[in-house]
Parts: structure tokens; sequence; C-alpha cells
């Protein structure tokens, strides 16, 4: 395992001893050659930084902020603590992208362009996280598949919400952080019972477009009731309309059998009679 820098090093301190230094020139040799052999394995298995990154070994950060990443770098090193991927260019955070990080406590996202959460992305987060950041990025949607069980604080404003059931369950589930709260803004939202269809009106963003989800949440509105509500008339227009069109099939179906029943009949009607052949009117003239 020592390399050749390191075995001249010995052999050089075992020449460099004279005769009165010879027992502890010994002694000194496999000193030196034990400490070269530790550094040589040190170097070998002591982890590494991932690309593009500075790692802070005594304090176990990893520094990966504006290094222009487009995905959550390979090889970051299981003991990191404080993790920085701000102010880059990752779009989707993939289901494994944080498995094996179980001493994670800070987890810094924000200024990215994250638009999509695989199912379970975060899941593989431990216990120990306190600080999840993912503002300031491109995210629509999220629910509490895609968080796990984390206890974390977090941070979600500035991102394009569109508010509905899912949402709000995550927010109900979530230890938001209250200072940054306010800034979840609805961007569009569910479309109430009563609103325009989105066929007569596709540029519509909903009634609650623009206003904090949670002082919607506190004001009473409900988006997981109006979700069901306008399933259920979707339910009654989709029964409606497959029992029109059975009367329809129905009603062409009876007409289709009368017309067909008439051109018979027209039918039968236009065939001539049976006449009599002369040896049946000839036997019965000879009869009386």
């Amino acid at each position: 395992m020592c390399s050749g820098w390191c075995e001249e090093r010995c052999a050089s301190v075992s020449r460099g001893g004279g005769m009165g230094w010879r027992g502890r020139g010994l002694d000194l040799h496999s000193w030196l050659c034990a400490s070269l052999l530790f550094s040589a394995l040190w170097v070998q298995v002591s982890p590494q930084c991932p690309d593009g990154c500075h790692c802070a070994w005594d304090t176990a950060t990893v520094l990966c902020s504006d290094a222009g990443l487009r995905e959550i770098p390979d090889g970051i090193p299981p003991e990191t603590v404080s993790l920085h991927l701000e102010r880059n260019y990752i779009r989707s955070i993939p289901e494994s992208a944080f498995s094996g990080l179980v001493h994670l406590r800070d987890l810094h996202l924000s200024h990215n362009r994250i638009d999509s959460l695989a199912t379970g992305a975060l899941r593989h987060l431990g216990p120990e996280l306190r600080l999840l950041d993912l503002s300031h990025n491109q995210l629509r949607q999220a629910s509490r598949e895609e968080f796990g069980s984390t206890r974390a604080k977090t941070r979600l404003y500035h991102n394009p919400w569109h508010c509905d059931c899912a949402l709000q369950e995550l927010m109900e589930t979530l230890n938001l952080e209250p200072e940054t709260v306010n800034g979840i803004i609805c961007e569009s939202s569910v479309r109430g019972v009563g609103e325009a269809s989105r066929w007569e009106d596709p540029g519509s963003l909903g009634e609650h477009a623009g206003q904090p989800l949670v002082k919607l949440l506190d004001s009473g509105v409900n988006f997981c009731s109006m979700q069901r509500k306008t399933t259920d008339i979707a339910m009654l227009v989709t029964m409606f309309v497959w029992f029109f069109m059975v009367i329809v099939y129905v009603v062409y179906y009876v007409r289709q059998n009368q017309a067909e029943a008439r051109r018979h009949l027209e039918y039968l009607k236009s065939l001539p009679s049976p006449r009599k052949t002369p040896t049946e009117t000839d036997t019965l003239s000879t009869g009386f």
C-alpha cells in the first residue's frame, strides 16, 4: 500500500542513521513507515467532495451554491449536516436524491427551478432535519406523499401554487415557518361549483387566485369539500349524459325495428296472390 515515495523515505532514514543511531534509527524508521502508511490509507478512505462544491469537514457542511448545477450532485458525503444547493438550475428532485444522509439538519434548495418532486423525494430525510427551504422555485402542486413524515421547519413561499385539496392537506401536516407562511400565495385554485366552466373560460385562474393560502383556510375556505362537491356534480352530469344516451339508443332501436317491419309488410303485400291450376278447376267442375 505504501507508495514509492514512502519506500524511498523509509530507506533514507535507514541509511542516514550512523552506528550510534542504529538502535534509535530502527525505532524511528518503524514509526515513520507506519505514519506514512497511515497517511496513504487516510487519503484513500477520506470522503470526497462533489464536483463543483466546497466541503468544510470541520462543520460537515457541503456548499454547492451558485455552482450552475442542473441536478442534485452525486457523492454527497453521508456525514453531511448542512447542505447548500441554492441558486442553481435544478428542476426536479428524484426519489433517491437524499438517501443515506441520515445526519442532515439543514437542506437549502431555494432559488432553483424545481417544478416537480418525485413521490417520496423527501421521505429519506432523517428525523434530525431542522430546516427545509424550497422557497423561490416553480412548484405548483405537492402532496404529503412527497414530503413523508418530516417535521422540519419548512419554507414554501414564492412558488406559483395551485391551491387544491392536496395542498391544503399538506399545509395542515407540515411545520411551516411562521415568518414566511403568508408568502404562500395561490396563483390559481380549484373551481367552485358556481364558477363558470373551464371550457367556457380557459383563462380563469379561480376565484381565490392571488390570495394567501393560510388566510383562505382561516376564513373557512375548504378546498377538499369544494373538490368533493365538484366531483359529485361531475358524476351527476356523467350519469345524466349516460342515461340520455341509453334512451336515445332505445328510441333509435325501436324506430329502426318499426321501419324494418313496415318494409317487410310492404314486401309481403307486393307479392302476387297464388292462382289455381287448370287441373284443380276441372276436378271441381266434374264434381258438380
